[in-house]
């Protein structure tokens, strides 16, 4: 097992993370790399008034590790793995978090292709769940190399892709035309079969979120409730789509009915009980786009709060676009503001927001 130790001093907790042979003994075997790893650097975090761990300087990373503990309960990671990959990270180093979470996630695809080379197709699943989970955080500072982060993208969707080929029943990639030159990519997972058109949800991730966490997050639910699910972004088939070309896409709401098409034609749903859930920026433009698409029977917006400081931020990330390089000190010191659309989310756990307009249940 993992052994700890830590010494409050103050409102700081210093933590090291101390690597026995026998590392996380609660998801059984670990690759021989990882259990022998080298003592790790001592992190420094604060433990804010929430009781979230977080690093002062480093909001949006604090944020991402957050979501990665959140997804534990799901299977879409590992308390164990989580801790022990931070402990790894320097902080003073811009390329460590991308680093030691792909370390940690390659581990996680070595383990799915060796279960799978067993036969073991449960164990290859979670593993490979677990990878797409640690392949998104490696990808999530928004400074990171365009190559690295494009690499980290291109390693999730593939281990999302064995997930589905291996799931039963299979999943499918499937590609949904919206704007000219611009298709979306999905997940459908089809609900267990009856001989009859199943129920469908639709989970719709906001820009700065990606379809695959919804394999971890919502796909078991859907599926123990007899429902198809579709996961579907906005980010589009290539790895390198920017979240600032996405603001400036007129009328997000328009991909809603595209998405809602693909559903309803296909001979595996009852086109008569397609519901959707958008949780975070996304249910803005969903809110609007169900608005014009009687279709859908049910439909689920939880958007927490956005205030004027996010759309501040977003305002100059996009005008510094084409200044260049130069401000790339002063980006990297803004860079934590842009994740607290995150926040709410997050905390929603213990404190519920109640916004008229960014939280709607609509059942037609």
């Amino acid at each position: 097992m993992c052994a700890l130790w830590a010494r409050r001093s103050g409102s700081s907790l210093r933590m090291r993370s101390l690597l026995p042979p026998l590392v996380g003994l609660l998801d059984g075997d670990r690759d021989d790399d990882f259990s022998l790893a080298q003592t790790a650097p001592v992190a420094s975090f604060n433990i804010n008034s929430d009781g979230w761990p977080a690093w002062p300087d480093r909001e949006d990373l604090s944020l991402e590790f957050m979501r990665l503990l959140a997804a534990a309960q799901d299977g879409g990671a590992t308390v164990s793995e989580c801790w022990l990959t931070v402990s790894r990270i320097d902080f003073t180093d811009d390329e460590s978090w991308h680093r030691e979470c792909v370390k940690t996630a390659d581990l996680n695809k070595a383990r799915a292709k060796a279960a799978l080379a067993d036969g073991n197709l449960v164990t290859a699943r979670s593993n490979w769940l677990r990878a797409i989970n640690y392949y998104q955080a490696a990808a999530c500072p928004f400074d990171l190399a365009s190559d690295h982060q494009q690499a980290a993208i291109s390693a999730m969707r593939e281990c999302a892709t064995s997930y589905l080929r291996h799931r039963k029943p299979r999943g499918e990639v499937v590609s949904i035309p919206w704007l000219d030159a611009f298709s979306l990519q999905g997940y459908f997972l089809p609900a267990r079969a009856t001989g009859e058109p199943a129920p469908v949800v639709i989970c719709i991730g906001e820009p700065s979120h990606r379809k695959e966490e919804f394999l971890s997050k919502l796909a078991r639910h859907a599926f123990d409730r007899g429902m198809s699910m579709l996961a579907i972004d906005l980010l589009g088939e290539g790895t390198g789509a920017q979240f600032e070309s996405l603001v400036r896409r007129h009328k997000l709401e328009t991909a809603i009915q595209s998405i809602t098409d693909y559903v309803a034609g296909r001979d595996d749903v009852d086109a008569g009980r397609i519901a959707i859930v958008a949780d975070g920026w996304s249910s803005s433009f969903v809110a609007r786009g169900i608005t014009f698409d009687p279709r859908l029977a049910a439909a689920v917006c939880d958007g927490g709060v956005w205030d004027s400081h996010e759309r501040d931020f977003l305002r100059r990330r996009i005008a510094m676009q084409n200044v260049g390089p130069g401000l790339a000190a002063e980006s990297r010191s803004r860079r934590c503001h842009a994740q607290g659309l995150r926040e709410d989310r997050n905390r929603r756990g213990a404190r519920s927001y109640g916004q008229p307009h960014a939280r709607q249940r609509i059942h037609l």
